[in-house]
């Protein structure tokens, strides 16, 4: 039996089970928000110092992004499969 389904009989019919689910789920979006904060805050800054390598730090401030984008989302679905449950 895998952990997954171990969580979802343990929290099937408990109210608080999906309370912990909805704030889990706020948390993920919560810090989602603060780390592409801080990523674009790092690209800025960057970029006032070094304006020639503009492209190179637009690129790689997306793409990682992009992955804090993917963990959060995963997060908040997970948190959503535990509440319906």
């Amino acid at each position: 039996m895998s952990l997954l389904t171990t969580l979802l009989d343990a929290t099937a019919g408990a109210g608080i089970g999906k309370m912990g689910a909805g704030i889990g789920a706020g948390l993920s979006a919560i810090g989602a928000g603060i780390g592409i904060g801080k990523i674009g805050q790092g690209a800025l800054e960057s970029l006032a110092r070094q304006p020639e390598v503009s492209g190179d730090i637009r690129t790689n401030m997306i793409l990682t992004a992009a992955f804090v984008e993917g963990v959060a989302l995963f997060g908040i679905v997970v948190c959503l499969l535990i509440a319906v449950a």
